[in-house]
């Protein structure tokens, strides 16, 4: 796997999300300051609604400006046999059933990209997972919810 062309995935993922995020932030702030949107009796919520919208969408529009921001600073080093999984990594986690494969960010826990038809997900440092990734090497055992996995990939 490539892992320049999986960071590359991360940032359009979340460029694209950003996009939609920002017309969604506009919308509702038009909503909120519409004269349409004025209170026509004491139980008319909508302005006061709108608003609370504009403002929820308005803290993502800035959660995803700074991740945005965190990837592209990112400068991912390559990885040898036997280094420490670390900020930057690739790693891949095999169980019996299935390999998982995790990019540890600086930012946008959750986001998912699919790369040569698998899927990677972005996980921070932060994360419960994160946590357990943080300087482990290849073969080294991981305790998880359904048993063990092992580090199969540090790139």
């Amino acid at each position: 796997m490539n892992k320049q062309a999986i960071l590359t995935l991360i940032l359009d993922s979340l460029r694209a999300e950003l996009d939609t995020c920002l017309n969604a932030a506009k919308a509702a702030s038009a909503a909120a300051t519409d004269p349409d949107s004025k209170a026509e009796n004491k139980y008319d919520t909508r302005s006061l609604e709108a608003s609370y919208l504009a403002r929820g969408q308005a803290q993502r529009v800035g959660e995803l400006q700074e991740a945005v921001h965190a990837f592209e600073s990112l400068n991912p080093r390559r990885f040898e046999v036997g280094d420490a999984a670390a900020l930057g990594a690739l790693v891949g986690l095999k169980t019996d059933a299935e390999e998982s494969f995790y990019f540890l960010g600086p930012a946008a826990g959750g986001t998912e990209v699919q790369h040569e038809g698998r899927e990677v997900l972005v996980i921070t440092p932060a994360s419960p997972l994160g946590q357990k990734l943080m300087g482990r090497k290849l073969g080294d055992k991981v305790p998880m919810p359904v048993g063990q996995a092992v580090v199969s990939e540090v790139r």
